[in-house]
């Protein structure tokens, strides 16, 4: 018998706090989208998000080291393998988690040292790509001991995330914008990451089968990716407007 089985409500009030803070990111997300780039609910509503996914991903780590410690006590309600509930709900929620932190503080420093860009390389941020792809690595070291593409499949997000980061954060020539990239890649990154959980782990409350459909894992990717592409390409023409101007200046 797990620790949890007679003691469930440690597990349940971290869960409550949880969804608290994960809705209140899902709804703030669409503001600074939406928003004019740099007013004053940009900044507010990307504040806000910001500091709900840092929240939502430390509580998750929470609730997926619960869930590993006892898979069953933790969802009584599944009527999974243990291995697989401790797989899906534990090993592969600590990645996700740990991947929300990631992306969120990465996109909040690139715009804080959007004038430093030495300011990206102390030590947390690194700290935080190392672990990002260690929970990766091991994400997808779970997945195919248990046979699950999908915990395979989605630590590569991890494995692309530490690897794009780091190139940027050792780049040695940017260009003037690419710090705005970085800091939508990170932040709407982050988006997609709490609505994956929203869609796939909220899911699984109402109808069990749907948490491991992939299909229902590719919608905010697929949405996410493209609000990226948008918006990269909208500072990229910018960018080149910017320069014609000074050279007929």
């Amino acid at each position: 018998m797990g620790l949890f089985h007679e003691f469930i409500w440690p597990f349940h009030a971290v869960v409550s706090a949880h969804i608290v803070t994960g809705s209140v990111g899902l709804l703030a997300f669409w503001v600074p989208i939406v928003a004019r780039k740099g007013g004053a609910n940009h900044k507010l509503w990307g504040k806000v998000f910001t500091w709900s996914m840092l929240s939502t991903g430390t509580i998750a780590i929470g609730i997926a080291s619960l869930t590993i410690n006892d898979p069953v006590g933790t969802h009584p309600h599944l009527d999974f393998d243990p291995a697989l509930i401790q797989g899906i709900f534990g090993w592969m929620m600590l990645y996700l988690a740990i991947l929300t932190i990631n992306l969120a503080w990465y996109g909040w420093m690139c715009i804080k040292n959007r004038r430093d860009h030495v300011g990206n390389r102390r030590p947390f941020n690194l700290l935080l790509q190392v672990a990002v792809t260690i929970a990766a690595a091991n994400c997808a070291w779970h997945g195919v001991a248990l046979g699950q593409l999908l915990m395979v499949g989605i630590s590569f997000v991890g494995f692309a995330t530490a690897a794009t980061n780091l190139w940027f954060i050792y780049k040695p020539g940017r260009g003037p914008q690419d710090w705005l990239k970085e800091h939508l890649k990170g932040l709407v990154g982050a988006g997609i990451s709490v609505y994956t959980a929203f869609f796939a782990f909220g899911a699984v409350r109402i109808m069990p089968e749907l948490a491991l459909n992939p299909a229902l894992w590719a919608v905010p990717l697929v949405t996410g990716v493209g609000i990226i592409l948008y918006h990269w390409r909208k500072i990229g023409l910018q960018q080149q407007a910017t320069t014609r101007e000074a050279r007929l200046a």
